[in-house]
């Protein structure tokens, strides 16, 4: 999700593996929880950490690391695109830590994306991430870092980002429910909330325009994707694909209708 805090993750196992005694951070209670928190940190391969995470709560129920391991499990089973695994290791983040704002914008955000039109639960599964993303939304304000290193310019970057993804989800949510003014008033305070430019936030914001009959807007959007640098090549190639479609419907002078769904771009975090 955030790169950050998957680093900062990383780095706060192997710190309290090495400087046991830190101060506010987790400590391992005996030898063999410090070998399966040390087979956390060595793990080769994303199947290999899960492996050895789902090992360390299960054999050590009482860890002070179980949020931090929960945490990473989530982000690790994501980065995988395991959505089934993603969101049982989010679910039981939130019964660990129930304001936790990454389990919250993740789950938001893994649901939203895993919805599908004329899915028969559709409303039943875009109502709980929309639930998520509010909560994610809220809790960030005045959420405290999770290590106390952190600086204060680190942190606000990751909440903003984190409010930003949520927004992002509650635009995806609304273009489920082709409510597309709804949709752009997300995706625009998305753009405007996050510590920096999110491609393909615009190429959605540009999506909902053109579904919503605002072509210039569209176009403009896209243009921005487009220009947003380091933006993924796939993300430009939709965008530009998007843009041939609004300037056509423009030239046609079409009105908004109801166009096949929007393309699901995924973002990468």
């Amino acid at each position: 999700m955030i790169k950050l805090c998957t680093t900062v993750l990383a780095v706060a196992l192997g710190a309290a593996l090495a400087i046991p005694g830190l101060q506010a951070q987790p400590k391992p209670k005996s030898q063999k929880e410090i070998a399966a928190l040390q087979a956390i940190q060595n793990a080769a391969t994303p199947d290999d950490r899960l492996k050895a995470i789902d090992s360390l709560l299960e054999n050590f129920a009482d860890t002070e690391f179980k949020v931090m391991v929960l945490q990473m499990a989530m982000q690790t089973a994501e980065q995988k695109g395991d959505y089934p695994l993603t969101v049982t290791y989010g679910e039981r983040l939130l019964e660990a830590e129930p304001k936790n704002i990454f389990a919250l914008s993740t789950l938001a955000s893994e649901i939203a994306g895993h919805t599908r039109e004329f899915d028969l639960d559709k409303e039943e599964k875009l109502t709980k991430a929309e639930k998520y993303a509010n909560e994610a939304i809220a809790d960030a304000k005045d959420a405290p870092k999770f290590r106390p290193d952190i600086t204060d310019e680190q942190w606000n970057s990751v909440k903003k980002d984190i409010t930003a993804q949520s927004y992002d989800s509650l635009g995806r949510i609304a273009m489920l429910r082709k409510k597309y003014d709804a949709a752009i008033t997300n995706f625009q305070t998305s753009i405007n909330e996050a510590a920096s430019p999110d491609s393909t936030t615009m190429v959605r914001l540009g999506e909902a325009y053109l579904q919503a009959g605002k072509y210039d807007d569209a176009i403009a959007s896209f243009d921005k994707a487009m220009a947003v640098p380091n933006a993924p090549q796939a993300v430009k190639n939709v965008a530009s694909g998007r843009k041939a479609e609004a300037l056509k419907l423009k030239a046609n002078g079409a009105k908004p209708a109801t166009p096949p769904g929007p393309p699901q771009v995924e973002i990468k975090k």
